[in-house]
């Protein structure tokens, strides 16, 4: 029987494909070549490594076993924002971020043999200004050191954002209105009945 893989350790995914009524999943995560060039724009990063992940948990897949891979990152102009490695680290973030607009964008795979489909969601998001104690208080929470950007918009990081332009969803790492698309086109339908490929 056709499986649905996620190819994400991310519990945010996991819980995003839940709530959509995609309950029946295996999460599969090899290893997957993320380098890229660095002159591509932040959507052809995303899309790259998406892809790069996707092609890495088909080759473990069966062949009409239905693949979602996903990559998420946030940039700052022309720089891009990983995961801190420090709490030094994640307060050069988020005073970097203080009173700007930054943009997160997300790369979505869904693969089932060698058929693919690619897509990227760009959001705005513009963090309020934050005092340097505020910054401080926040990395305190600890939930800042396993996300992009060092914030979580879907817990108290959600109390540093005055506004978004996009998909909240995206921010949160999984397009999901995107990605339910992608998925019609392999006869998926999450609004039907069946939640399963």
């Amino acid at each position: 029987m056709a499986k649905l893989i996620l190819a994400s350790q991310s519990p945010r995914r996991q819980e995003l494909l839940r709530r959509i009524g995609v309950s029946d999943f295996t999460v599969l995560v090899p290893h997957a070549d993320e380098s890229y060039d660095p002159s591509l724009s932040p959507e052809e990063i995303v899309s790259h490594i998406s892809r790069a992940k996707a092609a890495a948990a088909a080759a473990l897949a069966g062949p009409a076993d239905l693949v979602i891979a996903a990559d998420t990152m946030v940039f700052l102009g022309d720089r891009r924002l990983g995961k801190p490695h420090s709490e030094e680290e994640a307060f050069d973030m988020l005073s970097a971020l203080s009173g700007r607009v930054h943009t997160v964008c997300t790369g979505v795979t869904v693969r089932r043999g060698d058929v693919e489909c690619c897509e990227a969601e760009r959001t705005a998001v513009r963090f309020r200004p934050l005092t340097a104690a505020e910054i401080h208080s926040y990395i305190r929470t600890g939930e800042c050191m396993d996300k992009a950007g060092a914030y979580g918009i879907q817990d108290r990081g959600a109390l540093l954002v005055e506004g978004i332009e996009g998909d909240f969803f995206n921010v949160m790492g999984l397009p999901v209105l995107r990605l339910a698309r992608m998925l019609e086109r392999f006869g998926l339908d999450l609004l039907g009945k069946e939640s399963v490929p």
